[in-house]
């Protein structure tokens, strides 16, 4: 990112669902690395707090909830606005993957990706628009995944895919009907990154998800970090009033054996 870009988020505030571990906490890392302060949600609240303690109390506050609860967000970003007396940006990154071949999804899980990665997402908008209307340059950015587009990510992620395509379609609408708001609307589209995000898939299944990947061949895309997407977040959070980062995939780029 250039020093101007930096200069536009310095000072700034943005909130970032499912801040605490993964992608999430990149982003809010990197945002305060360029000067800026943020609010994180999530439901692990211990984590948060560990969050809050590596970033420092005058950079960060944390409000423990969940996405899927409209109620929960309204009063979580009102919060976090009056702690900080202003409100610039939110990045909607909280998600959840289960996988699972399609006749054996578990009804359960289904509902939980379902109400996290979309209609979070919808709940998060609709509680930060009032918030942001008047703010300078106000953005919102909808983390996507290149599953929606990409086979080749991995298999066995049919209803994670398919939220992360509507949160893109919704996204399209979002940024039409926000434009006489001056609010900025992106939709990101990262791609694989080692992280912990499937550190609580079932272990079976999640080799089944491997095992099939496998056959699609020999090779995956590597070479990418979740800082490589949290730079992505800050470059499109910076742009200038009046222009925004319409959609955004940054994919990793440098072939190697899949594990």
């Amino acid at each position: 990112m250039s020093v101007e870009a930096g200069s536009a988020i310095r000072g700034r505030v943005y909130i970032v669902t499912g801040g605490s571990r993964g992608f999430g906490l990149a982003m809010a890392k990197n945002l305060v690395g360029h000067g800026a302060r943020v609010g994180l949600i999530s439901r692990n609240e211990a984590a948060l707090a560990e969050v809050v303690r590596e970033l420092g109390d005058e950079n960060a506050f944390a409000v423990p909830g969940d996405v899927a609860s409209k109620d929960a967000l309204v009063s979580a970003f009102s919060a976090i606005k009056a702690h900080f007396g202003r409100l610039d940006g939110l990045v909607n990154n909280a998600g959840m993957a289960r996988p699972g071949r399609v006749e054996e999804l578990v009804e359960e899980e289904v509902l939980m990706q379902v109400n996290t990665n979309f209609l979070g997402t919808v709940f998060s908008c609709q509680a930060a628009i009032p918030l942001l209307r008047g703010a300078d340059n106000p953005r919102i950015i909808n983390i996507s995944s290149a599953s929606a587009w990409h086979y080749d990510e991995i298999v066995h992620l049919s209803i994670y895919a398919s939220t992360k395509a509507a949160v893109e379609r919704f996204t399209r609408d979002l940024r039409v009907e926000l434009q006489p708001d001056n609010i900025g609307v992106t939709c990101i589209r990262p791609g694989g990154a080692w992280t912990n995000f499937a550190d609580d898939w079932d272990p079976q299944r999640f080799q089944s998800a491997m095992d099939g990947w496998k056959t699609l061949g020999k090779y995956m895309d590597a070479g990418m970090t979740a800082e490589h997407v949290a730079e992505a977040v800050s470059y499109a959070l910076a742009q200038p009033p009046g222009v925004a980062v319409d959609l955004l995939e940054v994919r990793p780029n440098q072939p190697m054996e899949k594990p």
